[in-house]
Order: C-alpha cells, then sequence, then structure tokens
C-alpha cells in the first residue's frame, strides 16, 4: 500500500492535491481538521475518477483554482507540504493496522504452538509412566521369581518384637547340600586310605618264606593302584569343590542384588511419591533409585529440557524442632550454593533446587546410569591395580579441579559410596557427589598455614578420615585439603585389598572409642594380592600420619605414580624417551611386582 501511494505518476498526484485542498476550502477548519478530512476524501475517490480527469467540467477546475488562493474567511489555503504530513499519518495508520494484525496472528500461531507442545508433553509423560509401571512390574515379577530361587526375609518374633530374618532359597540349599555330599565323600576316602595303610603294613608282616616275595609285589601293586584311585577321585572332589565355591561366590553377587531390589521395592511402595507426581511443574517421577536417612532418591524427567535427572527429595522430621529444621535446610542450602557452581566432567552436576513445603525440599542431579564404588566393591571384594589407579586418577583430577577454583572447597566426605561409575565397572569413568559437608577454604577461614577450623567434628565416615580429624582439645582441630588426600589413599587401599586399613570390621563408635585412626601411625600391606611397589609407595604418602608430612592436593596431581610414562621419565631425570622405547605403564608394573 505504501509502495503504492508513493509511486503515483504527477497528473494523478496533482489531483489528490487538488482534491485535498478543494474540501480544505469547503470546509474552512483548520489544519488537522482539514487533513482528516482530506484523508476520507482521498479514501473515497474512486479508481475511475482519478484515471479520468478531463471529463471535469472546466468551471468546477476553475472555482478550485480560485479556491487554492483564499478560504471563506480570507485565510491562505493548505500547502502542498500539509498533503504529505497527512500521507504520512495515513501510511504509519496502515502500517500500525498492518503490525497489530501480524501481532494476532503470530499470537494465534504461538497459542497453537503451545497447544500442541502440551499434547506434545502430556503424551510423553503418558508414555513415560506407562514405560515405568511396566518396569516396575517387571522388577517385581523377577523378584518374586528370585525370592524362592535366592531367598527372602521373612518376619520372626523375639518376645515382644518383631524382626526380619533371611532365609536362603533353593540355589543355596542345594549348593550346601552339594558342598556336605562332597565332605562326606572325602572323609569316606580318607577313612578307606587309612584302612588301605593297615592292610598293607599287615599284609608285609604275614608274607610266607616261599612265595615272600610274590605276595609282598602283588600286595605293593594292588596298593599303589588302591592309592592312585583314592588320589584321583580327591582331586575330583577338589575340583568340583572349587566349582561350588566359585558358583557360591556368584549366587553371593546375585543374592546381594536380589537383598537390594528388595529393599528398594518395599520402600517405593511405602512412599509417598510412588504415583509419579510431577514436582514444580517440571520433574515427572518415574521410580525410586534409593532411600537415606532422611532423603528419597528417584529417577526423573526433566519436562523443560527433556533429558533424565536424579530427583533428591529431603524430607525432615515433622518431630523436630523449628531450630534443628532450620539448620538442616540452611545445611542443605549451603551444599546447593556450593554445588551449584561446580562444572567439571568428575563432578557430578546440580541443576535445581526447590521446597515442596515446610517440611521437605528437593534438589535436582546429573543422572547417572550404574552403582557406586562401594557396592561394586561389595560385589567383587576388589580390582586390579590398573582399574584402581584409574579411578584414582579421575578423583585427584576433580579435587585438583576443586582446589584451583576461588574459593577453594574441601570434599571432606570422600568414600567409595561417594563416587559412581558411570557404566557400574571399574574400567569406566566415575563422578564424586554429595557435597553435604564440603569446606569452603575462604579468606576469613582458612589460613595457609595452619589451615581453617574444623567446626563439625564428629560428622563423616570415620574410616576415611585422616588422625587431625580426632584430635580433642581446647580448640577445634586445623584442617587442610589434605583430608582429602588421606581418604583418596583409604580409598585406593581398600580397592586393592578388599578392605580397609584401619578399622576393617569395627563400627564408627568402636573406631571413637578405641582411637583407632589416631593410633593408625604407619600402614601395612598384606603379602596378597600382590601390589607393585609404586602403589605402595603411593599410598603411604597418601597415609602420612603427621599432616606436615603428608603431600597435598596439588603434589598429589603431580605424584610420578599418576603420571604417564613420558612425564614420570622426565620427572625421575631418565631423559629424553628414544624413539621406539617408549616404557609401558604395564611393562613398569610387571617389573615392579616382579622385585
Amino acid at each position: 500500500m505504501m509502495e503504492e501511494l508513493h509511486s503515483l505518476d504527477p497528473r494523478r498526484q496533482e489531483l489528490l492535491e487538488a482534491r485535498f485542498t478543494g474540501v480544505g476550502v469547503a470546509k474552512g477548519s483548520g489544519i488537522n481538521e482539514s487533513s482528516n478530512q482530506s484523508l476520507c476524501s482521498v479514501g473515497s475517490l474512486s479508481d475511475k475518477e482519478l484515471e479520468t480527469p478531463e471529463k471535469k467540467p472546466s468551471d468546477q477546475r476553475t472555482r478550485k483554482r480560485k479556491g487554492e488562493q483564499y478560504d471563506k474567511g480570507g485565510a491562505r489555503s493548505h500547502k502542498i507540504s500539509d498533503y504529505f504530513e497527512v500521507s504520512e499519518k495515513f501510511m504509519m495508520c496502515v502500517a500500525n493496522c498492518d503490525l497489530r494484525r501480524q501481532i494476532d496472528e503470530q499470537q494465534r500461531a504461538l497459542e497453537r504452538y503451545k497447544e500442541r507442545l502440551n499434547k506434545c508433553v502430556t503424551m510423553s509423560k503418558k508414555l513415560l509412566i506407562e514405560k515405568s509401571k511396566q518396569e516396575k512390574r517387571t522388577c517385581r515379577d523377577k523378584s518374586m521369581q528370585d525370592r524362592l530361587r535366592l531367598g527372602h526375609f521373612t518376619t520372626v518374633r523375639h518376645g515382644a518384637s518383631f524382626t526380619e530374618q533371611w532365609t536362603d532359597g533353593y540355589a543355596f540349599q542345594n549348593l550346601i547340600k552339594s558342598q556336605e555330599r562332597i565332605n562326606s565323600q572325602r572323609e569316606d576316602i580318607e577313612r578307606q586310605r587309612k584302612l588301605l595303610g593297615k592292610r598293607n603294613s599287615g599284609t608285609n608282616k604275614r608274607k610266607s618264606k616261599t612265595n615272600g616275595q610274590d605276595n609282598e609285589a602283588l600286595s605293593l601293586a594292588e596298593y599303589h593302584e588302591q592309592e592312585e584311585i583314592f588320589k584321583l577321585r580327591l582331586g575330583h572332589l577338589k575340583k568340583e569343590e572349587a566349582e561350588i565355591q566359585a558358583e557360591l561366590e556368584r549366587l553371593e553377587r546375585v543374592r546381594n542384588l536380589h537383598i537390594r531390589e528388595l529393599k528398594r521395592i518395599h520402600n517405593e511402595d511405602n512412599s509417598t511419591f510412588k504415583d509419579h507426581p510431577t514436582l514444580n511443574d517440571r520433574y515427572l517421577l518415574l521410580y525410586l533409585l534409593g532411600r537415606g536417612g532422611f532423603s528419597e532418591v528417584y529417577k526423573a524427567f526433566d519436562l523443560t529440557e527433556q533429558r533424565y535427572v536424579a530427583v533428591k527429595i529431603h524430607q525432615l522430621n515433622k518431630n523436630w524442632r523449628d531450630e534443628k529444621k532450620e539448620n538442616y535446610h540452611k545445611h542443605a542450602c549451603r551444599e546447593y550454593r556450593i554445588h551449584k557452581e561446580l562444572d567439571h566432567p568428575r563432578i557430578v552436576k546440580l541443576y535445581d533446587y526447590f521446597s515442596l513445603d515446610t517440611d521437605s525440599f528437593c534438589t535436582v542431579l546429573e543422572f547417572c546410569e550404574g552403582n557406586d564404588l562401594d557396592f561394586y566393591l561389595k560385589q567383587h571384594k576388589l580390582m586390579s591395580e590398573k582399574e584402581g589407579r584409574s579411578i584414582i586418577m579421575q578423583i585427584v583430577n576433580a579435587l585438583k579441579y576443586l582446589n584451583e577454583i576461588r574459593p577453594p572447597i574441601i570434599h571432606y566426605d570422600l568414600k567409595p559410596g561417594n563416587i559412581l561409575l558411570v557404566n557400574g565397572t571399574a574400567c569406566g569413568e566415575i563422578k564424586i557427589t554429595d557435597f553435604g559437608l564440603s569446606k569452603i577454604m575462604d579468606d576469613d577461614s582458612y589460613n595457609s598455614v595452619d589451615g581453617m577450623e574444623l567446626t563439625s567434628q564428629g560428622a563423616g565416615t570415620y574410616w576415611y578420615l585422616p588422625p587431625e580429624c580426632f584430635v580433642v582439645g581446647k580448640e577445634p582441630p586445623k584442617i587442610s585439603n589434605k583430608v582429602d588426600v588421606w581418604s583418596v589413599g583409604v580409598i585406593f587401599y581398600q580397592s586393592l585389598y578388599g578392605r580397609k586399613p584401619f578399622g576393617h570390621n569395627q563400627s564408627q563408635q568402636d573406631i571413637l572409642q578405641e582411637n583407632t585412626i589416631l593410633k593408625a601411625k604407619e600402614v601395612q600391606f598384606p603379602p596378597k594380592p600382590v601390589v607393585t611397589t609404586e602403589a605402595k609407595a603411593f599410598i603411604r604418602r597418601c597415609l602420612a600420619y603427621r599432616k606436615e608430612e603428608r603431600i597435598d592436593v596439588l603434589q598429589l596431581a603431580q605424584d610420578p605414580f599418576l603420571m604417564p610414562p613420558f612425564r614420570k621419565a622426565l620427572a625421575t631425570g631418565a631423559g629424553p624417551l628414544v624413539s621406539g622405547s617408549t616404557p609401558s605403564t604395564s611393562s613398569a608394573y610387571n617389573s615392579s611386582a616382579s622385585n
């Protein structure tokens, strides 16, 4: 429209001007009034009138020319520039109308898109819930089948109280019967061997003079023949016993999974969030992953970002005092603020935080498949040195990041339960989680020489804390990032040997009462399994009793044991590596192990 009006030919423009000035004279109004009327005249002028101006009477044109000079009041007529002002206003009105029309269309389109998106989200929720329900049914069916094969919990009454007792299934009972049969056969063979020995000695005494040589040779042949049969039978029983033992260990690992699943199902069935609610209008809860003291962790789906997440629901005890609830909530908010700012591939990301009510709130974390290191060690007891070294390298990499940011952070609660194995195996990536006890080393509380005061003495997992955390005095003990270095040494030792270096098979209360960690002045290594000298030296550096002698996190990151082979050679002064003679880590391990 605007292009059309601006591209008028001169004759048509002259007619429009004449029309405009004529209306102004007739009405005798001001510029504003004349402008509005001229705008109407332009709109009412037909194309035919514009195209055939020669048909107009000449006297009419004469009157218009005379009227161009003066109006009825003797005032001068409007200038041609007034027409263009009106034209611009007209164009602006047209443009505004067009913009309003476009905005309305866009709003209608936006509403349609919102409606479609809501339908997609609704359908996604429906499909996710159906899939989750199907998975729940499958898990429960499998658990019911495994109850007979692997075992189940039974409620036993002891006086006025009831306790749950585990009863093994038929798979374990069959293995126990097979073991008893092997033991019975072994005892029978040993008894027959003793009788054979007695018969052999009695036969030698009763041999005759005439044919004594033949009887003695026959007796020895029979003895050795029978002895060989007994040895073969014992060897076969030993092999069968080893197979039974291997099967028993495998079944124990499966039983651990079964027990864990039974507890998870029980906790899920008793949870208030079991019916797939959508929290904060965004997070659709699918199924329970685990339950702690005051929290439940659900696998959920983020409907906004379209990704799986782990939602940790913190539920406070309603019987707590308001002061205790406030402290717990303050502690959780502090953890959220610390964790929210962290961005590292070896640290679980924290996405969101929100409250449900006065007694519960949620944190939304990155979802990781697999289990934690603690469960892996319970299943497999230990791991190879290469696998353990890989895990320690990743942990140290994350600790280095925590100490390079400002302000630095002490994790303070490093343990196998807080180390997630992304794919559930020891040969993959790991992620560190749970910053609930972490310490911020800001300028106000941290001193580079003495460290910072431990204000939460008594908290944490005692097997993985260094001696300085247990010192009791007039003032709180001083700690630094060397607390995490000690934890790394304990985790590595436990991964290699299948047991903790200090306080193994002790409870936290026993460790505290017996001052186990305060007495842990030197670490001892069992002869089996075989571990390289380099690994033992690394563990000793981490578990140095005095914190002044213990390396810190940044020194730990540069430790020769964790370096690549070429950097290790340069650090030890071996000089540049010659092409074709690059030493491998495995060869270094083998040479150390042979020593």
